[in-house]
């Protein structure tokens, strides 16, 4: 879906569109958080070609199954539709503006945001990301006492797009209706800034890494994993031989963005570096703050029956930088363990 220079001295595309900072909803650990705190699937392919088959992934007694429609997998390049919405929809909050689940894209805005060239071929491209986006299915089971609750969701639920009359006629404009599940994890707060130069990485694995390295590692000063467990989480396809030369190319090139990689051939052993890029957090260190007396009030009605100060603990593991509202953010999350898990 994007036309990249074959320049092989340049590891980052060209900066087509200048742009601010980008915001990302943590799809892939929005609704598996309370399940699988310290696993992220790769909901999206890295592949060129169209991925078919059902992806099921497992932890301990919870499941995730991914399943694609006839037109294949969503890919990484189809989740541009989903940033920018998501940036949308986070500018208009910012804002004090009413939000939706409906979101009214601009294809041309869009293309420029993603970095993308504007020629018909993109414009076409774009239609099949939404048919992919819309067809991809995830279903996941919560399991609470003796009970397993199988629940199902997508990426969007549905869109409708207009373009100028003829087969050939230029795409003008699209709107995408969100699943619940995503619209919910945006108002949660549950997004993450990324680098505008998330965009101009060539390789579907570079995205990949550079998102497993954003929500790991964030705003610490490093993060390290082994090789295999890199590889399992990244969801590449690649033979572990293969992903260890694309590990030590992209830290011989060092362009991945806020974070510097080196590889540890003795342990086998990926080390992320914080470059210092990325804006600090508005609370002095991403210190979470002390929450008022009320909130804990609070907390107990949302989450009847259990010891708020465990759940608190649960939650600071958990977060991964200071919400705008940290009382609010912390009541939101004892009601959606409550609604998971109900009385101890």
């Amino acid at each position: 879906m994007v036309t990249e220079n074959t320049n092989p001295m340049t590891p980052l595309l060209p900066d087509r569109h200048p742009q601010h900072d980008l915001f990302i909803c943590d799809v892939a650990d929005a609704v598996l958080k309370d399940v699988m705190q310290h696993m992220e699937h790769p909901f999206y392919s890295l592949s060129k070609k169209p991925e078919t088959s059902v992806k099921r992934y497992r932890n301990g007694d919870h499941w995730l199954e991914i399943t694609p429609s006839v037109k294949g997998l969503a890919t990484i390049y189809d989740k541009d539709i989903l940033i920018y919405c998501i940036s949308q929809i986070m500018a208009k909050l910012k804002h004090g503006e009413p939000v939706s689940p409906r979101v009214r894209i601009n294809s041309h805005e869009l293309l420029i945001f993603t970095n993308r060239g504007t020629s018909g071929r993109e414009y076409i491209s774009l239609m099949d990301a939404l048919d992919r986006l819309e067809g991809t299915r995830i279903r996941t089971n919560i399991v609470s006492g003796d009970e397993e609750q199988i629940d199902g969701f997508g990426l969007i639920d549905a869109s409708s797009i207009r373009r100028k009359q003829g087969l050939d006629g230029r795409l003008l404009w699209c709107e995408v209706k969100l699943s619940d599940w995503v619209f919910n994890a945006i108002k949660n707060e549950e997004v993450l800034t990324l680098h505008r130069d998330y965009f101009r990485l060539r390789k579907p694995i570079e995205r990949r890494v550079y998102e497993l390295a954003r929500k790991h590692c964030g705003q610490q000063k490093s993060w390290k994993i082994t090789l295999k467990h890199l590889l399992m989480k990244s969801g590449s396809q690649s033979p572990e031989k293969r992903f260890r030369q694309m590990i030590k190319q992209l830290a011989v090139h060092d362009h991945l963005p806020d974070y510097q990689v080196f590889f540890d051939e003795v342990a086998d052993m990926v080390v992320f570096t914080n470059r210092g890029t990325m804006t600090p957090p508005s609370l002095i260190e991403g210190h979470i703050p002390p929450l008022k007396s009320e909130t804990y009030d609070r907390a107990r009605q949302a989450a009847p029956g259990w010891d708020v100060r465990h759940l608190e603990s649960e939650w600071r593991d958990w977060i991964v930088e200071a919400p705008r509202d940290v009382d609010a953010a912390f009541v939101g999350f004892c009601r959606k363990w409550f609604e998971k898990r109900g009385r101890p």
